[in-house]
């Protein structure tokens, strides 16, 4: 079964060279019980881990089952180490946070095998049926040790090597397991043994001795009769025999690891954490200030046009200053004649005070045009808007904002009602729409009267203060703004357009978007930096973890574990802690998101994309940094993981 012919072993330590094995030649036949002994530095664990494949030879042959070592790959190494060998080690080997019952099963996760039964059965047969979800810490030294000799037994190998199993046990229990062992032999195990005890030794068949890296003496006892030899498969499948570990199974070991460890998986998802909720916040005061800035717009009329009277200002200087044009009514009905144009409104305002019911407000007062409701979206809620013969005659009617209706009016419907408006009486025919805040300005605080009303009754004024024009489409805007130029210039009798204004809505709400999302990518890139750090932070402690669970690695190693089993379990622990502290950043960041709008008044919105892009990035951020430190894992070599101090 095993043949190993002139093998050789060199370890460096440093600038030294210690050589272990030199120009061993060994077999060993199915069935027996063979002991290898020597005193410490003669190589016998060394030749026990190359013959577990735990090791390769620097030069010479090996070969088991007819199969030549030196030539399979790791992952073939790793088939041997699960479902052909079984390993029993002097430091047991045990997961400290898993109980007997997932330390036996192990194994079962690198094969892709499901426990039907076979755990408790394999713990009853080394006496722990009772102890089955006990933690190593709860289990006396030689109960351990039956838990790795049950752990080495559970996919059922031909061969069992056992590397001083009685070295850290007392008299009793060294009893308990060499009896186990001679109990397998007599079931037709193979068993190879590492003692440097002789009463130990005694116990084998075969003692082969060695000093200085080399066989000294290989003797049978004959005292003992051979065990009965298992028969081993002319042909074993060494690819393709066994599915491996599935995602579940990654899944469970790493959340098992983060549980085991849980004051550092709180420290690696903090800053994740902190990132994410600061994005999320971030990304919803932005995202919140430019969905109010639309509908600020919005509520201004869509294809606006606004004249002004007076000189533009060029870089904070005054263009031709004195040089003001002054609007009149026939400016508006000029206006209307153009084909290019929808609706005309002239409009003045001024403060007025306001007296109903016994109550006084003061608010502002605009005089504006029929066309105005339908143009800016302020088409009366209650009652209705001003008549073209209600402007013609200067009606002493009104329409008034909320604000103004739960002032005067404690809520209640106040069509028909009288109110006097700087001492002038009229009746209210209509209720504004609710526009809410516009630039820190309440818009619901308002009285609308007709536009001629306002300049002959109450304000006293010959001309009016703005003129909206709204174009017929988005498509002629830039069309109607060159062709309302030419004609107040020729209206007024202008050489040039510097004397007014043409103010062009969707261009304000363009600028102002832009300058917002600015502003919000620059606040979701300052709060990116903090997840960055915090996936160095995820780097750093799985980097760490991999230092402080070497011998776990290991052990994982040689009972099976291939490295992408490996790498998969700390890549799934990186995406776990990285994703917990995202979801978990994601409902502080909407809460304190809330809380800000609720405290400051400042408008939030926690966007889907905002949600997808953290958690999205927290992904990446936990494959990005966990991947080196997996990689460093998947990399050990079994056997020096085993003996990391």
């Amino acid at each position: 079964m095993i043949e190993l012919k002139n093998v050789s072993r060199t370890y460096r330590l440093g600038t030294t060279e210690v050589r272990a094995l030199n120009n061993v030649s060994l077999s060993i036949k199915s069935g027996e019980f063979v002991a290898i002994m020597g005193p410490s530095g003669s190589g016998k664990s060394s030749l026990l881990h190359i013959l577990g494949c735990l090791d390769r030879p620097d030069q010479g042959s090996y070969s088991l089952l007819g199969r030549e070592i030196s030539k399979l790959s790791d992952d073939e190494l790793a088939l041997v180490r699960n479902t052909l060998a079984g390993f029993v080690f002097q430091q047991f080997h045990l997961l400290a946070r898993l109980t007997a019952r997932d330390n036996v099963a192990l194994p079962l996760v690198y094969a892709g095998k499901k426990d039907q039964g076979e755990v408790g059965k394999r713990l009853g047969e080394v006496g722990l049926s009772e102890r089955t979800e006990h933690r190593p810490g709860e289990l006396s030294g030689g109960e351990q040790q039956r838990v790795a000799i049950a752990r080495s037994l559970i996919n059922d190998p031909i061969v069992i090597f056992a590397d001083e199993p009685t070295g850290n046990l007392d008299t009793k229990s060294e009893s308990e397991i060499i009896g186990i062992i001679k109990q397998l032999h007599e079931q037709g195990k193979t068993i190879v043994m590492v003692t440097h005890e002789p009463d130990i030794g005694s116990q084998a068949e075969r003692v082969i001795r060695m000093r200085d890296g080399q066989i000294i003496s290989d003797e049978t006892n004959k005292q003992h009769e051979n065990g009965t030899a298992r028969t081993v498969p002319k042909e074993f499948h060494w690819t393709g025999v066994r599915t491996g570990a599935v995602f579940f199974d990654y899944f469970r070991q790493a959340t098992m690891a983060i549980f085991g460890h849980k004051m550092r998986a709180f420290l690696s998802m903090l800053g994740i954490f902190i990132g994410v909720a600061a994005v999320i916040a971030m990304l919803a005061v932005g995202q919140g200030a430019k969905e109010s800035i639309r509908q600020s717009i919005s509520s201004m009329g869509s294809n606006l046009l606004i004249l002004r009277p007076g000189a533009r200002q060029v870089g904070g200087v005054m263009m031709q200053a004195g040089s003001v044009t002054r609007f009149t009514i026939q400016d508006c009905a000029a206006l209307r004649k153009s084909d290019t144009v929808n609706g005309v409104s002239g409009s003045v305002f001024g403060r007025a005070q306001l007296v109903a019911a016994g109550k006084n407000w003061n608010t502002q007062l605009n005089g504006v045009d029929v066309d105005y409701a339908r143009m800016r979206a302020m088409v009366p809620v209650i009652g209705r808007f001003f008549l073209p013969a209600e402007m013609r005659s200067r009606s002493k009617v009104a329409v008034i904002g909320m604000t103004v209706v739960k002032q005067l009016f404690d809520g209640k419907n106040p069509i028909g009602e009288t109110i006097k408006i700087n001492r002038v009486n009229f009746t209210v025919i209509g209720v504004l729409p609710e526009k809410g805040a516009s630039f820190g300005q309440d818009q619901d605080d308002v009285v609308l009267v007709p536009l001629t009303t306002a300049m002959y009754r109450l304000l006293g004024k010959e001309y009016v203060d703005s003129i909206f024009v709204e174009a017929r489409d988005e498509k002629v805007v830039d069309d109607t703004k060159d062709e309302i130029t030419q004609l107040i210039m020729k209206q007024h009798h202008l050489s040039d357009s510097n004397s007014f204004q043409i103010m062009n809505m969707s261009e304000i709400q363009q600028a102002l978007e832009t300058t917002t999302r600015t502003i919000t990518w620059l606040l979701g890139s300052i709060a990116t930096i903090s997840l960055i750090v915090g996936g160095i932070g995820i780097m750093n402690i799985m980097l760490v973890s991999v230092t402080e669970r070497t011998r776990e690695i290991g052990l994982r190693k040689a009972i099976g574990a291939r490295g992408k089993d490996i790498m998969s379990q700390f890549l799934i622990e990186a995406v776990v802690l990285t994703l917990t502290g995202g979801l978990l950043g994601i409902a502080f960041g909407s809460g304190f998101a809330t809380l800000l709008s609720a405290m400051a008044g400042w408008a939030v919105r926690v966007s889907l994309f905002s949600v997808l892009l953290a958690s999205g990035f927290s992904v990446v951020v936990g494959v990005g940094f966990g991947l080196w430190p997996a990689r460093q894992a998947a990399s050990l070599d079994p056997i020096t993981a085993l003996r990391y101090e």
